[in-house]
């Protein structure tokens, strides 16, 4: 079996990551992981870790934790690559629903992050492909039953995610999939059909 943490988060480009790309690939190799989704705002961290991992034998792909200006929610979208970025450096300024039409044609999936979290706002079902239903950061309670029963409840895809930002959050969270992914079309194809064959979840909270 391949266990991949598709929320993760490094010093370079996160404000609140605590650890460096290099040291978050290395984490994740010991922590026996196949790979891992870089889901920052920007490629610096992406970059270095992508290279760490190359040496030493961690899938790294690139994903993104967006927030638009008109809400505080957090967003995780699968399918964007480089120049997609590079082609659009202002995403945040465009909301949800917009952000939808411009992937209209693009094989990329919307998850909404930990919904019900404190500071939180569920999202319209439709406007989503899918639910972080277990988020497993040890420092916020994100109320992970309840998006599970949102995602259940209006038929929308499940995914499980550390959110990586310090040590203590290493290997809380993620999917396993019985083949090796290489690609973040791979990925996607994993999430659009929900193959995934288990959510790697840890229950425990230090703090709401």
């Amino acid at each position: 079996m391949y266990k991949y943490d598709i929320h993760v988060h490094t010093s370079e480009t996160s404000p609140c990551g605590k650890v460096e790309a290099i040291d978050v690939v290395k984490l994740y190799k010991k922590a026996g992981y196949t790979g891992i989704i870089i889901t920052d705002h920007y490629l610096k961290g992406y970059k270095k870790a992508l290279i760490e991992g190359g040496n030493i034998g961690l899938n790294v792909l690139l994903g993104m934790e967006i927030k638009f200006n008109d809400n505080p929610n957090d967003y995780l979208v699968y399918g964007i690559d480089e120049e997609f970025l590079k082609d659009n450096p202002e995403l945040y300024n465009i909301n949800l629903r917009e952000f939808r039409n411009l992937i209209a044609n693009r094989d990329m999936l919307i998850f909404q992050a930990h919904p019900f979290r404190k500071g939180q706002h569920i999202e319209e079902p439709e406007l989503l492909d899918g639910i972080e239903v277990y988020n497993g950061n040890p420092r916020h309670n994100s109320h992970n039953d309840q998006a599970f029963d949102f995602a259940i409840k209006n038929q929308l895809r499940f995914i499980s995610g550390s959110d990586f930002h310090q040590i203590e959050d290493l290997a809380r969270g993620g999917i396993i999939i019985n083949y090796n992914i290489t690609t973040i079309k791979e990925l996607v194809g994993v999430l659009k059909e929900n193959t995934a064959i288990d959510l790697i979840k840890t229950e425990n909270y230090e703090s709401i």
